[in-house]
C-alpha cells in the first residue's frame, strides 16, 4: 500500500507556458510553479516584441509618429490612432471638426466591436469552443472590407488626423455601414446560442478567476476586465471626446468578477457599440474633416517645429503654407477608451515639433500584471481561461 502511494504522490513542477504557445495570445511567458495539476506561483514575463515604440516617437514629430501607434494593439489600430490624436490635439489646442469628431467615433466603434469578435472567436476557442470562431469572422471580415473601402488598408490603418481625419467617407461607405449595424445584432445572438448556456463554457468561466472589485481598482484594472467586477467606469462617459457627448450608450457591468462576467460584459459592449454607430451615421453632420490648423505630415527643417498644412475635401493632399508651428511646453496626459480598457498618451513638450518624453498607458500591460492574482490557486486548464478573459494583445503590452 505504501508502495502505490507513493506511486501516486504529487510532485512539485516547474513549466514554461509560453512564448511560443497558442494560448497565450501573442508572445506572453509565463512561469508556472505546479503542485499536481494546481498552480502555486504564476510569474508573467513580457518582453519578447519589444519594439522601442516610445523612443522611435521621441525622435519623430507628433504626426510622423501616428502610424507607431497602429502596431501597439495591432487588432485595435483605428480606436490607437484616435487615442493618440486626441492626446496631440489637446496639447496643441486643436479642435477637430464636427464631422470629423463624429467619424472618429464611427471607427473607434467598429474597432471595439472587431476586437471583441477576435476576443471571444480566440477566448473561446483556447476553451474548447470551435464554432463561434468560425461564425464571428463572418462579422469581422465585413468590417475589414469597410476599413479598406474607407482607407485602403485592413489592419494598421492610421487613418485619424491630428486635428481630423485623412478622408472624408463615402455615401457608399455608410450605407454598408448602417446594413452591418442593422443585422449585427442578430449575428450576437448567433455566437451566444453556441456558448452562453453551454454546460461546459459555463464549467469553464463561472467562479473562476474570481477578482473583487476593491481589487480590481487597486490592481488598475479598466475596460471590461474591471467592469466585469461591477465597477462602472468608461473614459467615455467620464471624459468625454470626439462625439460621445452626443450620443447615447450604457456601460454593461458584472457581478462576480468572473471569467462568464466579463464574457458578458463584452457582449453587451458590441451591443452598444452597434447602437453607438447607428447614432452617428444618422446625427452625422456635413462640413469639413480637417481642421485648418491642422499640422502637417511632412518633417519640417530641424529646428523649426512643424508646418501648418490644410487638407482639401475630397483628396488626401496637402498644401502646405510658411508658417511654422511649435508646441506649447509643458506635459499633459489624455486617455481614451479602446477596447481592452483605457489606453493613456503621456507627453512632456519641450516647445518643439517633437515630444521630449513619450510615454503609453497600456491596458494590455496593466493587465498581464494581475495573471498572478487570478490563476495561483487554481487549475492549470483555468490559466489559458484566465488569460483569454482579460484580452490582452502582447503588441502593446511590451510597445
Amino acid at each position: 500500500m505504501g508502495h502505490i502511494e507513493k506511486i501516486l504522490e504529487t510532485k512539485e513542477l516547474t513549466i514554461s507556458m509560453g512564448p511560443q504557445h497558442p494560448a497565450t495570445h501573442g508572445v506572453l511567458r509565463l512561469v508556472l510553479d505546479l503542485d499536481g495539476e494546481t498552480v502555486v506561483k504564476c510569474t508573467p514575463y513580457v518582453g519578447y516584441l519589444h519594439r522601442g515604440v516610445e523612443k522611435l516617437g521621441e525622435n519623430r514629430t507628433y504626426t510622423a509618429a501616428l502610424p507607431l501607434t497602429d502596431r501597439l494593439d495591432y487588432i485595435s489600430s483605428m480606436a490607437n490612432n484616435v487615442g493618440y490624436v486626441v492626446a496631440v490635439e489637446k496639447l496643441f489646442g486643436i479642435e477637430a471638426p464636427e464631422r470629423a469628431k463624429y467619424i472618429r467615433t464611427i471607427v473607434a466603434e467598429m474597432t471595439r466591436i472587431s476586437s471583441h469578435i477576435i476576443w471571444i472567436a480566440t477566448h473561446a476557442l483556447d476553451i474548447g469552443a470551435m464554432t463561434v470562431f468560425l461564425y464571428s469572422f463572418r462579422e469581422r471580415e465585413w468590417l475589414l472590407d469597410l476599413f479598406e473601402m474607407l482607407c485602403g488598408a485592413r489592419l494598421t490603418v492610421s487613418y485619424p488626423r491630428i486635428g481630423g481625419v485623412r478622408n472624408d467617407i463615402s455615401q457608399e461607405f455608410l450605407d454598408s455601414l448602417y446594413k452591418f449595424a442593422e443585422e449585427f445584432p442578430e449575428k450576437i445572438k448567433e455566437y451566444e446560442t453556441l456558448i452562453d448556456q453551454n454546460r461546459i463554457w459555463l464549467k469553464r468561466t463561472k467562479g473562476i478567476g474570481v477578482i473583487s472589485a476593491e481589487e480590481a481598482i487597486n490592481w488598475g484594472l479598466t475596460g471590461a476586465t474591471l467592469r466585469g467586477s461591477g465597477v462602472p467606469y468608461d473614459v467615455r462617459k467620464y471624459a468625454p471626446y470626439d462625439a460621445y457627448d452626443r450620443v447615447e450608450f450604457d456601460v454593461p457591468i458584472g457581478k462576480n468578477g468572473d471569467v462568464y462576467d466579463r464574457y458578458r460584459c463584452r457582449m453587451q459592449e458590441m451591443r452598444q457599440s452597434n447602437r453607438i454607430i447607428k447614432q452617428c451615421i444618422e446625427k452625422m453632420p456635413k462640413g469639413p474633416v480637417l481642421a485648418d490648423n491642422a499640422p502637417d505630415l511632412v518633417m519640417p527643417p530641424e529646428g523649426k517645429g512643424m508646418v501648418i498644412g490644410e487638407m482639401s475635401l475630397d483628396h488626401a493632399f496637402i498644401r502646405i503654407t510658411e508658417k511654422p508651428v511649435t508646441s506649447p511646453e509643458g506635459e499633459i496626459y489624455v486617455a481614451t477608451e479602446v477596447p481592452k480598457g483605457e489606453l493613456g498618451f503621456y507627453f512632456v513638450s519641450d516647445g518643439t515639433g517633437k515630444p521630449y518624453r513619450m510615454r503609453v498607458r497600456a491596458p494590455s500591460f496593466v493587465h498581464a500584471s494581475v495573471l498572478p492574482r487570478l490563476c495561483e490557486g487554481s487549475l492549470v486548464a483555468d490559466v489559458i481561461a484566465n488569460i483569454g478573459t482579460i484580452d490582452i494583445v502582447l503588441g502593446e503590452c511590451d510597445r
